[in-house]
């Protein structure tokens, strides 16, 4: 299990992050150097300049609810993966050091039996990462061709509503403006979605822990080792609880803001899907942005919930070992490990919620009352 790299499963995600500019290769930060640059002018001219376009625009039809709504829908998740880049580079140092313990020796599978115990868990991270960037590619892709679509290249829209300081409507502004906003989207939206996916994954990769140390835990036998192994998994467990804590630390920040503006968004886009026809392009655009913004929801909640079951679980598989039999010594030993693992861990957003299948419920639901609201007040 030496040459085992957890690091291995994400590499596409990884791969993706580096083309952006968000990852400096291997253990290494942003430093004097051609990346920096090229990172740096990625930031200002794709993100700064795309997000400033349309917030400008936003002083020219803010007395136009319908026109309001069309650019803030689709403004505040840029403005959203602006700042979670921003956060994202910031704790970059503590991220890259989560890697570094990750593939500790600590950290690693033990036996072929608990490499394949996650394996599953791997591939399943795999799929959903799969799914997740189909989905939003096809979401962009819409964006991009919908003014194909609805017959607007002949009366010069862009795909985005945003303000320009040149005039739109002549050749060749129209063509470079429209050029500009596919250059500016897509390194945006693949940011954005494999900046979540590595979320996901520290998420992932705390559940598979608890997996391996339910298996160590399990397999202690009645023998004069019993009480070593015991005290090594002490440590595993505490290790895995620094782990959780710190990525925690790191993400929660961006969850906070993720539940928050997702509310919103999919308030503003159910909103938006009643001016058009469904089933046309752009309604389908919509519908596809709806199922997007719901998974995403729904991936950090997911995550977090199996962290929390799986965390759960430990305490069941400590009894399934052989205690009952251990001198006084031992057993106080086991006695403070299972009154820890009464505790699940539980990941938050800067603890004003879990991280759960019970708040994308309530994610929903504010969502809907946030639409009705905005129907009756443009009725």
């Amino acid at each position: 299990m030496e040459n085992f790299d957890w690091k291995t499963t994400i590499k596409i995600n990884l791969f993706v992050l580096r083309t952006v500019g968000l990852w400096p290769k291997d253990n290494d930060l942003y430093k004097p150097d051609l990346y920096t640059v090229y990172a740096s002018l990625a930031a200002i001219v794709i993100i700064g300049g795309h997000n400033l376009f349309q917030l400008i625009n936003i002083f020219y039809v803010y007395n136009d609810i319908k026109a309001l709504t069309r650019i803030i829908f689709v403004a505040t998740t840029n403005f959203l993966a602006a700042t979670k880049m921003y956060f994202f580079v910031r704790n970059l140092k503590m991220v890259k050091h989560l890697f570094v313990r990750l593939n500790s020796e600590q950290f690693r599978p033990k036996t072929w039996e608990q490499l394949k115990l996650v394996e599953p868990t791997l591939k399943g991270w795999k799929t959903i990462y799969g799914v997740y960037v189909t989905i939003v590619c096809s979401i962009v892709f819409m964006w991009s061709i919908n003014p194909f679509l609805t017959g607007g290249v002949q009366q010069y829209e862009l795909p985005f509503d945003a303000w320009y300081p040149v005039q739109i409507t002549v050749s060749p502004n129209y063509e470079i403006l429209y050029a500009y906003q596919l250059v500016c989207i897509w390194p945006i939206s693949m940011g954005n979605i494999n900046l979540d996916s590595l979320i996901f994954a520290v998420m992932m990769y705390i559940r598979t822990q608890c997996d391996i140390l339910c298996d160590d835990l399990r397999k202690l036998e009645d023998n004069e080792a019993f009480n070593r192994k015991l005290i090594s998994c002490i440590r595993h467990h505490k290790a895995i609880l620094r782990f959780a804590q710190d990525s925690n630390n790191f993400f929660s920040v961006i969850a906070l803001g993720q539940m928050a503006t997702s509310t919103a968004v999919l308030a503003l886009t159910m909103f938006q899907l009643t001016f058009v026809n469904p089933v046309s392009g752009e309604g389908l655009g919509h519908l596809l942005y709806i199922t997007g913004i719901t998974a995403q929801i729904l991936l950090y909640c997911w995550f977090g919930n199996k962290v929390e079951l799986k965390s759960s679980q430990i305490i069941y598989a400590l009894y399934e070992s052989k205690w009952f039999q251990q001198p006084p010594p031992v057993k106080k030993n086991f006695l403070i490990l299972s009154i820890r693992c009464q505790r699940p861990i539980k990941l938050t957003a800067i603890n004003l919620f879990t991280l759960s299948l019970e708040t994308f419920i309530k994610i929903l639901r504010s969502a809907w009352s946030y639409f009705a609201v905005l129907s009756s007040v443009n009725k």
